[in-house]
């Protein structure tokens, strides 16, 4: 996946506007990126890329960027 496909992917999973999101983008900033929007990350990262993050790991995340990393450091982009 590239990182233009999993923008999309995420601005989706996040029912935001298409291109409205950039890695830059503050996590606070994103309406639907609260508790359940956390466990919505969760499992989607799951069930698409079969990688399983604790609620810990979210934590950490403070921009778009960050889940982008995430993916990159184990090698879901391309």
């Amino acid at each position: 996946m590239s990182q233009e496909d999993a923008l999309k992917w995420i601005t989706e999973l996040f029912e935001e506007p298409p291109g409205s999101l950039t890695p830059e983008t503050a996590l606070s900033s994103v309406p639907k990126w609260d508790s359940l929007g956390v466990l919505t990350l969760m499992a989607a990262l799951d069930e698409k890329f079969n990688l399983l993050i604790t609620a810990d790991n979210t934590i950490a995340m403070r921009k778009i960027g960050d889940i982008l990393d995430l993916l990159q450091k184990n090698g879901k982009l391309t």
